[in-house]
């Protein structure tokens, strides 16, 4: 079973970098590709509508991780602490400028909460580029370090990338075979470094009957899930773009 729940946590954290990634890439590239309000609403209204179906999968995966390898609860959040506060603040910055960007007339108060979109994402992108550096060097004492802060970078550039993929395809109307290979490029660093860590994961997964009952409660609403990713995917990747964002 702990094999099992290993593969999933695996997909969903593979799915995440994939799918996400790219809002979180055209978000911080909202400034270079947005040059005009109109260009920024064009491209926020080409990713909003998968954010929170994206942000589905971060949640799953915590529910995971601390549903089936509980004992490594206490390392991650205390190891990693620093870095999951980033990660935390960054998120709620970005999707407050999604929410807010438009609920007031006036340019200044676009602009800033559209430079809250950029800084949230360009924080999501670092804050995870330096936690799977940090994983996948065993949880340093110090994970803010020079070496961890290269490993966000690297994150940040590899996601704008994809993100300017996507914004090609859904706007520009580039084939879609270069977003499946920008998706795969962004997740291959999660995966490497979960495949990594398969180890100790495994060593540190609940036992079995913990993991039987993990999965009654969880399989019935596997379907649910799926199903809403298909909706909006087959709802939003094409045709006019949503303004309500």
């Amino acid at each position: 079973m702990e094999i099992v729940w290993f593969a999933t946590f695996a997909v969903l954290l593979a799915g995440y970098f994939a799918l996400e990634g790219f809002d979180i890439g055209l978000g911080v590239l909202l400034p270079v590709l947005g040059r005009s309000p109109a260009d920024r609403d064009r491209l926020v209204g080409a990713m909003a509508p998968f954010v929170l179906a994206n942000e589905v999968w971060l949640i799953a995966l915590a529910g995971v991780l601390f549903g089936a390898f509980p004992a490594l609860e206490g390392p991650v959040l205390s190891g990693l602490y620093p870095l999951v506060a980033v990660v935390l603040l960054a998120w709620i910055v970005r999707d407050a400028g999604l929410w807010f960007r438009r609920r007031a007339g006036g340019a200044r108060w676009r602009l800033v909460w559209d430079g809250a979109v950029c800084a949230g994402s360009a924080g999501l992108a670092l804050g995870w580029g330096a936690v799977l550096t940090a994983v996948a060097r065993g949880l340093p004492a110090s994970p803010l370090d020079p070496l961890g802060l290269a490993g966000g970078v690297a994150l940040l550039a590899l996601l704008a990338w994809h993100g300017r993929t996507f914004a090609a395809w859904r706007l520009d109307g580039a084939r879609g075979g270069s977003l499946l290979l920008s998706a795969c490029a962004a997740a291959l660093p999660a995966v490497l470094v979960a495949a990594g860590a398969a180890g100790r994961m495994l060593g540190d997964a609940a036992p079995d009957q913990t993991l039987t009952v993990l999965g009654v409660m969880v399989v019935p609403f596997v379907p649910f899930l799926v199903g809403a990713q298909v909706w909006v995917w087959r709802t939003f990747s094409k045709g006019a773009l949503p303004t309500f964002f």
